[in-house]
């Protein structure tokens, strides 16, 4: 989607189709009681469901509070005023807001450090820029442009020295250097998927993604907008971005966001336009990733633009958000990651949840719901996967993203 300014930005184009605009949060205290969302079960699907772990399970729970950072579109009406900051419970999940970090324009999209000492976030806007944020003192580290309109994703790249982020409204990706002090440099790559031609509907290329592979060979940028995954190699020296493979979805689905199983040899592919999920292999080799047959979401034939996909830290069980049904879809992961399992859908108690999250540990995911400005939380039960709704959504202007550390 894009930005909420009614420039050329991804939310733009989702809002036209969806009748809204994207955004992140800003933080409000809200309270409620721990009332569990049943789940409704697909025919003939199991209610739980244990495939064997891949990976060693999380870590232990951390108890008491914890940080939580929300997103924002300060432009938008009824938006925030900046990067919401707040807190959560580790047991409860509950919710409790404690400020804002002001001096970014419409941090739509949030990415942590891998040092967990610096912030990053989008300014989605047509002059598309990135913005570092020293979280010891929320001091705002400074800007720069993207190079692009519309900035919708960023990432760090693992080794902690570059920023990559997707430029929606240009259809292009950007590279920044990271200094030793968090603080971003001047931007040193910048590439425009100028081909394939535009899929059914589109006017352009729409990047709305770019991520490192899980062997950290490779960097991979989603593209709505002509409707491929781009495989590059990082130049780690320079900042240098090479192609080295296409992988093109079936025309007209619209990828937005790319999940890789902790495995490293597949990843799950949520489809915006058609309402479809891929599951993709992935050859660490070459950067190659072969995109394969749509599947069901779950949410029948109705307008849903699916958002984005989580898998579990044991590779056992994959979650979608479901922008027009409001809920999240939960699928087991079998075949060590080769298959998705269409499990059931479980109600999101808000409305078009734009972002979801794990809790680091992985007992909790947060849903960012921005029609209804709110953040929902639920517990993740280890062995089902299943879902439990930690109580009621806590209040969030424009909550288009959700970072708990």
């Amino acid at each position: 989607m894009g930005s909420a300014n009614g420039g050329c930005s991804r939310r733009g184009f989702v809002g036209v189709l969806a009748g809204a605009a994207s955004g992140l949060a800003g933080c409000s205290t809200s309270s409620g009681s721990s009332a569990e969302s049943v789940p409704s079960r697909t025919p003939g699907s199991p209610e739980t469901v244990s495939p064997s772990p891949t990976k060693a399970p999380s870590a232990p729970a951390p108890t008491g509070p914890r940080p939580l950072y929300l997103g924002t579109y300060t432009s938008a009406e009824g938006g925030g005023n900046g990067i919401g900051v707040a807190r959560y419970d580790a047991d409860s999940g509950r919710i409790t807001g404690t400020g804002t970090i002001t001096g970014v324009t419409n941090p739509s999209y949030l990415a942590l450090h891998p040092d967990g000492r610096t912030l990053y976030a989008v300014d989605e806007q047509d002059a598309g820029a990135v913005t570092a944020v020293r979280l010891s003192d929320r001091k705002v580290l400074g800007s720069r442009g993207t190079g692009g309109a519309g900035p919708c994703h960023l990432s760090v790249h693992p080794g902690g020295r570059w920023l990559l982020s997707a430029n929606y409204g240009s259809g292009s990706v950007a590279v920044h250097p990271i200094a030793s002090s968090g603080a971003l440099g001047e931007r040193r790559e910048t590439v425009t998927h100028s081909s394939p031609a535009p899929g059914p509907g589109q006017e352009g290329p729409h990047a709305h993604q770019f991520l490192t592979s899980p062997d950290g060979g490779h960097v991979l940028a989603v593209d709505l907008g002509t409707d491929t995954v781009y495989s590059y190699r990082l130049n780690e020296r320079t900042g240098a971005l090479t192609e080295v493979s296409r992988a093109h979805t079936r025309a007209g689905a619209g990828p937005r966001h790319l999940t890789f199983h902790p495995g490293g040899r597949y990843a799950y592919l949520a489809n915006e336009v058609d309402n479809t999920v891929a599951v993709c292999a992935y050859d660490r080799r070459t950067g190659r990733l072969s995109v394969g047959a749509a599947q069901s979401t779950g949410t029948g034939s109705g307008t849903n633009y699916p958002a984005q996909l989580l898998v579990t830290a044991n590779g056992s069980y994959a979650y979608l958000a479901n922008r027009g049904h409001n809920s999240l879809t939960r699928y087991a992961v079998e075949a060590d990651g080769a298959r998705l399992r269409l499990l059931d859908t479980v109600p999101v108690n808000g409305d078009f949840p734009r972002q979801i999250a794990f809790s680091p540990d992985g007992t909790l995911l947060f849903a960012a719901n921005q029609r209804s400005s709110s953040v929902s939380v639920f517990h993740v039960d280890a062995t089902s996967g299943a879902l439990r709704r930690a109580g009621e959504p806590f209040a969030s202007p424009v909550a288009v993203c959700a970072l708990p550390l």
